[in-house]
């Protein structure tokens, strides 16, 4: 007797697939164009958060050391280098993020060809366009949000140990909503630039002066002017009191009794005798100031975070009009 073994059929095993991206698609292929520039600005901002970290816990340990805040300790940050590269670093990124991401963002792609090449396939003007400005904004955003956070908890807890003012653009501009919000503002202004004038170098030198004025002398100019000012009079010869330490002196004057204010210089006279004279013919009693309260910052912030966010919706709304109409 014979038996006959048959063999159980085998069901090949499926091939594997490919690996699944966490992004795929146009979101892919335009974080891959701009990978370097990408690469850039996160170490960058990784850099400088280490280098945050680092020297709040150098400045915390001498300021234990000396007592503070019992004891003074003196200027800690007044030849701490670190200091001077981290400012240096958030100054300069919004310059960056400008002129080497917002500028070349779209002028490349249309000095190149690129658009009209992607634009053609199945992909939309919309579409491709919304990849790369989510890919601009989502860095700025993030870089702008980390360094901000991180500042911001160093500084606060120990500003009284700081070189500069809290209305200072060292300070102001990069502590709170102001940082993240002003990374968004200049990244769409370079975007906008590129998308007008089509070439990579000429929007990078326009960019480039734009943030150069906008940063140095408009911005400037304007912060003094997000916030109330406050007027406190006092008699003359007398010292402000202490609840005024943080106060920033926008303006200051001489008052007589009745209220009457003359400027600071009106009985700065050569002698003595001469200045007693003219006081007296006033009737100058009292120092009067214009300041800023300390407890107006957060305030003041948020007003130029949401002015600043306004423009960024405004030009980028300009360059999405702008592309959809005309020829890439």
């Amino acid at each position: 007797m014979s038996t006959t073994l048959t063999e159980k059929p085998t069901t090949p095993e499926p091939e594997p697939g490919p690996r699944r991206r966490l992004l795929h698609g146009l979101p892919w292929l335009v974080v891959r164009q701009h990978r370097t520039a990408l690469v850039c600005v996160l170490g960058l901002t990784l850099l400088c958060a280490a280098l945050i970290v680092y020297e709040r816990h150098e400045m915390v340990q001498l300021l234990d050391a000396k007592g503070w805040p019992e004891k003074s300790a003196g200027d800690p940050l007044q030849n701490d280098r670190g200091y001077g590269y981290i400012t240096s670093v958030l100054g300069g990124l919004p310059l960056i993020l400008a002129v080497f991401i917002g500028a070349p963002l779209i002028a490349g792609d249309q000095e190149n060809g690129t658009a009209q090449l992607v634009t053609t396939q199945s992909v939309t003007r919309r579409q491709w366009l919304i990849a790369k400005l989510g890919l601009a904004y989502t860095l700025a955003l993030v870089s702008g949000l980390v360094l901000s956070a991180l500042f911001t908890w160093w500084w606060k807890p120990y500003r009284s140990v700081f070189l500069s003012d809290w209305i200072d653009g060292v300070i102001f501009d990069n502590t709170g909503p102001v940082l993240p919000a002003s990374l968004l503002f200049l990244t769409a202004a370079g975007v906008t630039i590129g998308v007008l004038v089509r070439r990579v170098l000429p929007a990078m030198v326009v960019t480039f002066l734009f943030t150069a004025m906008t940063t140095m002398y408009v911005w400037t100019e304007l912060r003094v002017h997000l916030g109330s000012t406050r007027m406190f009079t006092y008699p003359m010869d007398t010292e402000l009191p202490a609840r005024f330490d943080e106060a920033y002196e926008v303006e200051r004057w001489v008052g007589s009794a009745d209220g009457t204010l003359y400027g600071w210089g009106t009985c700065a006279e050569a002698t003595e005798k001469a200045q007693n004279a003219c006081i007296e013919e006033h009737g100058i009693v009292n120092d009067v100031i214009e300041y800023l309260d300390y407890s107006q910052m957060a305030t003041m912030q948020w007003t130029a975070a949401g002015l600043l966010l306004a423009a960024t919706a405004l030009l980028t709304a300009l360059t999405l009009w702008r592309v959809s109409r005309r020829p890439l």
